[in-house]
């Protein structure tokens, strides 16, 4: 659930990335620290200041406007993961320079939330891939836990300065503002072996996110995200879920797993619904992947007419022409496919052109400014014309106001997913939503 940029201080949007000022941060640090807390509930808000070590190197080698993309991925891609992994209100910025924030009011345990902040600099570090470049950058961040009744400017003020001792340990990744470089948690051998024993222990989770067709404004659907709850660390999402069984080289067993959870939930819904399956490059670049998936359509007799597969660009880059096949296959038994979080980072419009596509499922930053920004509007009226003009459906996520709603409608976009109407809900939840407000399947 992100927190739009407030009103009064939109005009103070980063105009290089799209996300908030510091301005912004602030007005919601003092906003939440002056909610109240549940008896006995500990602190809920937690930051991060990351910044990306000799950056201006960057610029050095490839040129400013390779810097000034790379930073814009930087800026989606913390947008993206923090989207998938937190669950209650969180808001990101750019303070300046190769300098980002990140704050939440999150339910979150020390352990859970330095293991959010590795694999954040994790997906930092990986490969940025440019028109004639790649750029490899190497992130660093300190982390606040906030303590009760402390305002913005202490908070602040406690990350800038852990921020500033990190620099000159230049061998420190994560620092938190109470001094120490990390606390004992588990380690990273630990968490793959936890993993192995999370499928048979029932402790992988798939939540629903329920989608709504416009202009009627009827559930029409959900996609489906994965969770871990784990015993010690609390719910982990799915990007720091899939990242580690990455490196357990796990991913096809889980994939296979959180398909067949969410395709035996879906079977049972009242309403003949759309369930969105995410495709993790792993899957896309295997050459198996359509035939096992298929198959857990069959077990499960999902019908295929029902499913659509959400992909990135990510998800596409290591082989087009095998991914294009894949999808294909899968296309041609009446799975439909959408490119998911487009606008966020390199829009390679070559894949509009050798894809199979039904959808193109916009990022939120591609909808935070339409309200109030005219050229944010005029980006997403061509977006949509360009949509239209190839066939293709419009999905906007991230919608969290009415006035936003009310908008992409106005426009003619075709569906959307958000906090407005609901957050991610459990199987049970969504079933029951379904059986109030049946929609027809799209």
């Amino acid at each position: 659930m992100s927190e739009t940029v407030p009103g009064e201080f939109a005009a103070e949007r980063d105009p290089l990335t799209g996300l908030a000022g510091i301005a912004a941060v602030r007005a919601r640090l003092d906003q939440w620290n002056g909610q109240k807390r549940g008896e006995g509930e500990g602190t809920r808000l937690h930051a991060l200041l990351l910044g990306l070590r000799r950056f201006d190197t960057v610029n050095l080698a490839y040129g400013q406007s390779a810097g000034d993309a790379a930073l814009i991925a930087v800026a989606a891609r913390i947008t993206q993961f923090a989207g998938r992994e937190l669950d209650g209100p969180w808001l990101a910025a750019r303070t300046g320079g190769s300098n980002f924030i990140l704050i939440a009011n999150e339910a979150c345990s020390r352990q859970r939330w330095q293991l959010f902040a590795g694999q954040l600099a994790d997906l930092l570090a990986r490969p940025i891939v440019l028109p004639g470049a790649e750029v490899r950058l190497s992130p660093r961040a300190a982390l606040l836990r906030g303590v009760g009744g402390e305002g913005a400017e202490s908070v602040l003020d406690r990350l800038s300065q852990t921020f500033e001792n990190m620099g000159r340990q230049s061998s420190r990744r994560l620092a938190w503002a109470d001094g120490e470089t990390t606390r004992p948690g588990r380690t990273s051998a630990q968490l793959e072996a936890d993993l192995l024993h999370a499928i048979d222990g029932g402790q992988i989770e798939v939540v629903f996110q329920p989608q709504f067709a416009l202009p009627e404004d009827v559930l029409t659907g959900a996609e489906a995200l994965a969770r871990w709850n784990h015993p010690r660390l609390g719910r982990i999402g799915a990007g720091a879920l899939f990242a580690i069984a990455e490196r357990a080289d796990h991913v096809a067993p889980l994939s296979s797993h959180i398909a067949r959870l969410a395709l035996e939930s879906a079977k049972a819904w009242a309403a003949k619904l759309r369930l969105s399956l995410n495709v993790t490059p792993i899957e896309l670049a295997s050459e198996g992947f359509s035939a096992e998936l298929l198959s857990i359509l069959d077990e499960t007799g999902f019908p295929c007419s029902q499913l659509t597969l959400e992909v990135t660009e990510q998800a596409l880059v290591s082989d087009i022409a095998l991914a294009a096949r894949t999808l294909a296959l899968l296309s041609d038994k009446g799975v439909r496919v959408g490119l998911d979080d487009f606008g966020a980072g390199f829009c390679n419009f070559r894949y509009l052109k050798l894809l199979p596509l039904h959808y193109l499922k916009l990022d939120r930053s591609m909808i935070d400014g339409i309200t109030g920004e005219g050229r944010d509007l005029a980006v997403f009226r061509a977006i949509l014309a360009m949509a239209k003009a190839l066939g293709l459906q419009v999905i906007a996520e991230g919608i969290e106001t009415e006035a936003q709603r009310l908008a992409i409608a106005r426009e003619g976009c075709d569906f959307y997913q958000g906090f407005l109407r609901a957050k991610p809900l459990s199987a049970l939840a969504f079933s029951a939503l379904a059986g109030r407000l049946p929609g027809n399947a799209a």
